[in-house]
């Protein structure tokens, strides 16, 4: 999924810190546990059971180090491992550029014993959304085209019904990919844009 970059900007602008949601206009929105859940289609984890550690002072691992075993690791399950391992740390968890979180890979092991990573990942979002309007600048470090899915999956209007993103077969991240969207509003479109939302604008 292309994040939108000026999509993602202004809705970074909309975070409000003091209340940890998001505010546009007189409408106060913000991604919970059970959106994220049924976008991931992580409903059938422990939620009672969800794993977190503090991620701030962690190491990084290089991803060419990563990169390397799976392209010459001679156990060929090694190899698999290591790459959906690498496509969480550099899309879910990026942590600095071309780096992976050590941290990621202590919850990707504990993926195995049905643990939840929902909250982690909210958890990040919130901690990233919070650093970046302190500074009123900087990198988002959380992923990025979840957050993007669940505003289009919130924000636009479309022929389906709120229930259908809780049905077994239903996978709103195959819908959200495969639908064709504009990339070339700006950023200052997209300001008046969120701005103007009304009630019934969103699900």
């Amino acid at each position: 999924m292309k994040v939108d970059k000026h999509l993602f900007r202004a809705l970074a602008q909309f975070w409000n810190l003091a209340y940890s949601c998001f505010t546009f206009g007189k409408v106060d929105l913000v991604p919970t546990i059970e959106d994220f859940m049924a976008l991931l289609r992580c409903s059938k984890f422990q939620v009672d059971r969800a794993y977190s550690r503090a991620k701030g002072d962690s190491k990084c691992i290089p991803w060419k180090s990563l990169k390397d075993l799976i392209l010459s690791h001679l156990d060929t399950k090694k190899r698999v491992d290591v790459f959906p391992l690498s496509i969480y740390s550099l899309v879910v968890f990026p942590k600095a550029l071309g780096h992976v979180d050590e941290a990621v890979t202590d919850l990707f092991d504990r993926l195995d014993k049905r643990v939840t990573p929902v909250p982690v990942i909210l958890a990040e979002t919130f901690r990233s959304l919070n650093a970046c309007r302190k500074v009123g600048k900087g990198r988002f470090i959380g992923c990025a085209h979840l957050l993007l899915a669940w505003f289009h999956n919130h924000f636009w209007k479309v022929d389906r019904v709120s229930y259908l993103v809780f049905s077994e077969n239903y996978l709103p991240l195959n819908e959200i990919v495969a639908t064709p969207r504009r990339d070339d509003i700006l950023e200052e479109k997209w300001m008046a844009i969120l701005q103007n939302l009304q009630k019934e604008d969103i699900e």
